[in-house]
């Protein structure tokens, strides 16, 4: 058959080839193979997947044609078809990408971290990567261009009540076989792995399941009285302890030597093994591999279970983006807590900035406002600048105990599969030889992680308060690790550790991140908060995943019959950083003007009379700009930019600048 007679290009309008809706099938069954190759890994993966699996395979060639079948609605049938299959082969192939730098696949969710994904883009390709991938995607541009303009186009009317019939029907037929195979557990709705549900039903049904399917399913048995049953209820904490409590969420950090084949020239997690023989320590079940940080952090806040959401679901991208949540700093407030957030990255990452507010912190510092001045060399920020940061938070409340939530960076990857720090002080023996670079440089960095560690208990052990320490792992690294690699099988478990100074017993018991916060309130004897005391009442009975399922639902998605129907949390107000920053002093010199101050950093820039500036930072007391014709009288502000550069997070009070001979002390004035 002829390319002109597939897509009707001829000038006459002859009948429809009997066998042209069969050439699109073939296209989406060829498409479909395409982005397997990419997705399994490799062409005898992807042919083991449509071998093994064929009526999944066969599912994802339909629902691709289902998309496809908008071609007949067009005269240009080329262009759309080329349009709407270099879609799903564009997923694909950045399924494929990524899976090779994290295990966790890509997901929906993942388009809207585009934002934050562009900004880091140098941590994961270099400037040659960088620049084929822009020269790719200009050439892609180009061609669809050029084919819009000069493809074929199909001459003659459209049958549009004849096509939409179609459509209609094929579309009904589509759902009822959907249905058929979720009934006969072919497919699934609920993926307890996402990473092997992608390999067992296929990138295209996964990557749309993560679409469509979010939040939380209402429990069949939902209702008031089924909260009710629950016996949920506020109880008096008179005997809890209530020491500064710290928790440290170590980016991609677990006890390496669980990998069975891997040799060290030197223990990299000395100190927190030497942690888990003295103190209270365990398994802590993830919900992640090699990505989620964010899953991690919404679970150990909040007490929930990632598994009752949609597949892929980042909690941060969607419902708390809405609203608040019960959460471990809301229940310690309550108990007099001050609450504080701290991450040496991003402060707008995984929408920190707003999310945080929901989740009630009275503060957040983030990299913006602290003075990192070492990074990694693949450009995270090294994790021991967390350490001044967290004494500050609790110095900045003396007379409140103090909740303070850290989350590290320096872990993070991607790792590089050359040696890019000759001073790395440990080496790895016993690694694949494709991921030997990548595994030392790894191990280097949680042996700093570790380093961090003891650097940051040695200051604790000297504070004059009552503290308790939690540390644990977000996810395993993102280096291919399969469970058959670790002496514990299972790729899902990291580690936690409970440091304290003032004798806490030696309780060792293993957890789920949503457990975990539970956990640290019942060594305390601390029973507030709904699923504090859900999990300390119901996690060794027969209903408990039935009976959370039911109650998280209730919580962030129903009626709130927990709260006899109306939410008790409001956003708190937010601060960054717990200290201000400010200016002391301006003044010309050198046709500069120079701005004294304090807690400045290489984020703050300087706006007179509300016009930003180009700024040059010089130390955290001083900044300068060139002459920019200011006057007596003008207004000086600092602004505290994101790392993007794209937004401002906070504003210093407003100052009035006075022409002096010599500098002086400039007037404040309050902002308005």
């Amino acid at each position: 058959m002829q390319l002109k007679s597939i897509w009707n290009t001829n000038g006459n309008q002859p009948k429809q080839p009997s066998n042209n809706v069969y050439i699109y099938v073939l296209l989406a069954f060829v498409s479909n193979f395409i982005i397997e190759f990419f997705s399994q890994d490799g062409l005898s993966a992807a042919w083991d997947y449509l071998s093994q699996r064929p009526w999944n395979y066969i599912y994802n060639t339909a629902l691709i044609f289902l998309t496809l079948q908008i071609v007949f609605l067009f005269k240009r049938r080329v262009f759309v078809s080329v349009m709407v299959l270099g879609v799903w082969i564009l997923l694909g192939i950045t399924n494929g990408i990524i899976l090779n730098y994290r295990v966790t696949p890509f997901t929906y969710l993942d388009i809207t971290l585009l934002k934050n994904a562009f900004s880091m883009l140098d941590s994961y390709f270099s400037s040659f990567q960088l620049t084929l991938l822009f020269l790719i995607i200009l050439l892609l541009v180009v061609g669809f261009v050029v084919l819009f303009l000069f493809g074929p186009k199909r001459k003659g009317a459209i049958d549009y009540k004849k096509v939409i019939t179609g459509i209609v029907c094929y579309t009904a037929a589509f759902t009822v076989v959907t249905g058929l195979l979720l009934h006969f557990q072919i497919l699934a709705v609920h993926f307890g792995n996402i990473a092997y549900a992608y390999l067992d039903y296929g990138f295209p049904y996964c990557f749309t399941s993560t679409a469509l399917n979010t939040g939380i399913n209402q429990p069949f048995n939902y209702s008031q009285q089924s909260i009710r049953k629950l016996g949920l209820t506020q109880q008096s904490d008179s005997q809890a302890k209530t020491p500064n409590i710290i928790m440290i969420q170590l980016e991609s950090f677990f006890d390496i030597t669980h990998v069975t084949d891997l040799s060290f020239s030197q223990d990299p997690v000395l100190t927190f093994r030497n942690l888990k023989q003295q103190y209270s320590s365990g398994y802590l079940t993830v919900p992640s591999v090699g990505a989620g940080t964010a899953n991690t952090e919404f679970e150990v806040l909040t007490g929930m279970s990632l598994d009752y959401f949609g597949t892929g679901e980042y909690p941060y991208k969607t419902i708390l983006t809405k609203k608040t949540a019960e959460s471990l700093g809301y229940n310690l407030k309550d108990l007099g807590y001050a609450t504080h957030a701290l991450h040496n990255n991003d402060a707008t990452f995984y929408n920190r900035h707003e999310v945080f507010k929901q989740l009630g912190f009275d503060s957040f510092t983030a990299m913006e406002f602290m003075n990192i001045t070492e990074y990694t060399p693949t450009g995270w920020a090294k994790d021991k600048f967390l350490i001044d940061e967290i004494i500050k938070a609790m110095d900045a409340t003396p007379n409140q105990q103090d909740f303070v939530y850290a989350i590290s960076v320096q872990g993070h990857g991607s790792y590089p599969n050359e040696q890019i720090d000759p001073d790395q002080k440990i080496t790895v023996t016993g690694a694949p030889k494709q991921r030997q670079e990548a595994i030392e440089y790894y191990t280097n960095q949680i042996y700093e992680m570790d380093l961090f560690i003891a650097q940051l208990i040695e200051r604790l052990s000297s504070f004059d308060e009552d503290v308790l320490l939690v540390l644990y792992g977000d996810h395993l690294p993102g280096l291919q690790f399969q469970n058959e690699d670790l002496d514990n099988y299972n790729i899902y478990q990291t580690e936690y550790v409970v440091w304290d100074n003032f004798g806490l017993e030696k309780q060792d018991k293993n957890l789920t991140t949503y457990q975990l916060s539970a956990r640290i309130a019942e060594l305390l004897d601390i029973h507030h908060g709904t699923m504090i005391q859900f999990h300390q009442t119901y996690q060794n009975k027969v209903y408990y995943q039935k009976n959370l399922h039911l109650l998280q639902y209730d919580m962030l998605y129903g009626k709130q019959y927990i709260y006899s129907g109306e939410n008790p949390f409001q956003p708190t107000d937010m601060r960054y950083d717990v200290v201000d920053f400010q200016i002391d002093d301006a003044y010309v010199s050198r046709d500069h003007l120079y701005v004294v101050g304090d807690e400045f950093t290489q984020y703050s820039t300087l706006a007179i009379n509300g016009h930003q500036k180009d700024t040059i930072y010089i130390s955290p007391m001083l900044i300068k700009v060139e002459m920019a014709n200011i006057q007596e009288g003008d207004t000086i502000q600092i602004q505290q930019e994101n790392r993007n550069r794209n937004m401002v997070l906070a504003k210093s009070k407003k100052y009035v600048y006075h022409d002096d001979d010599v500098p002086t002390i400039v007037t404040q004035q309050d902002e308005t």
